[in-house]
């Protein structure tokens, strides 16, 4: 007796009827590397790992999973923190890694189209030669990909003057669950229509799979200087940044680290950080040589009026790529310190700053987990690293419940449970603290009108409304929501 083939088996076949031999994996030992991303405590197996090289072959793979009913979970470099690429079981994992593409500048319009599988700071090194640059940079820009900084809405050092993604990206290619391509955005000034560019940046891979985009090229600014300012005191450190942008100064970057952050990454750099410092400051001023010549002077009478303890200047370029160094290698080199991490990922209102700092020692204490704070500090970005160790019993839920506490506490003062690092799976619980049920529900509407069988991505970013009402954590009384002044989804 014929047996019906399983829409799994099925998929399988059809996938191995359109793809390489070697751009479909699925034995178990070629499928792991994949089974998680940068939030490796948390791991799944697909059904296969489809591999295309080009936009019609990934149409092809999505076309394939929508006449299957099979779920479809993008993948970029697999950098991610929140376990937004996470398999599902039973779910096709359609990494673009391969999508490489890098077209020539478009010198008239300064930006250039490249493919989603494109690393982030390959861009720059193309372009750098001639005058421009692509300027998000986030801290894993040398393994990211442009696919999955669109995913997340990456930032980066210099995101507090240059934006994040969302404000680099012109136009992009977009392919809908069942594979049909979808141009968004424009060169010009402005496209017709809804803003679905913005939309489709940050979604998480939950409403389109981009194939290319135009991102917006920037020219080199013709002089940098880079300040390094020590305190002894965490809360001074913090708000300095405050007077300084409410100076009406704009630094290319304005980055923090505490001495715990410090003490790690001068371990593995070897900089010059200096380790007495209770925080540092890192202050990049960019522009022409009188506008920084001005702007240098201002923000040191700042950082004098502050108590700063310890100031540095950096001119020279190989200096102050050292001290960025750092900082950019404080993820990693906090990993020395525990066997694990847990890094986060919350957003408040900078005036807030040295009282969050306050409150997350206290919860560190609580927890009796240590945490080292590294973060944008110019427009309120947090990156608490939570150390534990996964082999002491109970660590891991512990650093998860201080990991849930310190977003709270960014909500409750007006912040948001993410900046930069996306939902993913990690955050769930969180955005039901986040949101009320309406938004969720107005959420949930415009998942449906992308992705009407919920095909891409599923389970990540938004809860089920029934998820939040078991945890008991829609914080909804009286029908209304902390901060209402304050602009939600």
């Amino acid at each position: 007796m014929n047996r019906a083939k399983t829409p799994q088996v099925g998929v399988i076949e059809a996938l191995a009827a359109v793809l390489p031999a070697e751009a479909l994996l699925t034995e178990p030992e070629s499928m792991r590397p994949y089974e998680c991303d940068g939030l490796s405590a948390l791991r799944g197996t697909p059904l296969c790992v489809a591999l295309p090289e080009t936009a019609e072959a990934v149409a092809a793979v999505l076309a394939i999973c929508h006449r299957h009913g099979v779920a479809v979970v993008p993948r970029g470099a697999g950098t991610g923190l929140s376990g937004g690429a996470r398999p599902s079981t039973g779910a096709v994992l359609l990494s673009l890694a391969r999508l490489r593409d890098m077209d020539a500048i478009d010198f008239a319009n300064v930006c250039i189209r490249v493919g989603p599988g494109v690393r982030n700071l390959a861009i720059s090194q193309k372009t750098r030669p001639h005058g421009l640059y692509y300027a998000p940079d986030p801290s894993s820009q040398i393994a990211c990909s442009i696919g999955g900084n669109l995913a997340e809405n990456s930032g980066g050092v210099h995101c507090l003057k240059y934006g994040l993604t969302t404000h680099n990206v012109l136009a992009a290619e977009v392919l809908d669950a069942r594979g049909e391509r979808l141009e968004i955005g424009s060169l010009a000034p402005d496209s017709p229509g809804y803003n679905l560019l913005s939309l489709i940046i940050g979604s998480e891979g939950l409403l389109g799979v981009v194939t290319s985009c135009q991102l917006r090229l920037l020219p080199v600014p013709e002089e940098t200087v880079l300040l390094l300012a020590a305190f002894g005191d965490v809360g001074r450190a913090a708000d300095a940044v405050s007077a300084i942008i409410a100076a009406g100064i704009l630094p290319a970057g304005l980055e923090m680290m505490d001495r715990l952050a410090i003490a790690a990454a001068e371990d593995f750099v070897h900089v010059g950080y200096p380790r007495e410092a209770a925080a540092i400051l890192l202050c990049e001023l960019d522009g022409d040589a009188q506008e920084i010549a001005a702007d240098q002077a201002r923000v040191e009478t700042i950082l004098r009026e502050h108590g700063v303890e310890d100031l540095r200047l950096a001119r020279d370029e190989a200096t102050r790529l050292a001290l960025w160094k750092g900082r950019k290698a404080a993820f990693p080199a906090v990993g020395r310190l525990a066997p694990d991490y847990y890094c986060m990922d919350g957003t408040i209102p900078r005036v807030r700053l040295a009282e969050v700092l306050a409150q997350i020692a206290e919860l560190s204490r609580k927890f009796g987990l240590p945490v080292a704070n590294v973060f944008h500090a110019g427009d309120g970005n947090l990156h608490p690293l939570i150390l534990y160790d996964a082999n002491v019993e109970r660590q891991q839920q512990q650093a998860e419940q201080l990991g849930a506490e310190i977003l709270e506490l960014c909500v409750r003062v007006g912040g948001t449970i993410t900046g930069e690092h996306g939902v993913g799976v990690e955050k769930l619980d969180s955005m039901c603290v986040q949101f009320t049920p309406e938004e969720l529900a107005q959420l949930h509407r415009i998942k449906a009108a992308f992705d009407p069988e919920g095909r891409l991505n599923p389970g990540k970013a938004v809860p089920t409304l029934h998820r939040c009402a078991e945890l008991g954590a829609m914080h909804v009384h009286a029908g209304s929501l902390p901060f209402p002044e304050l602009e939600r989804f």
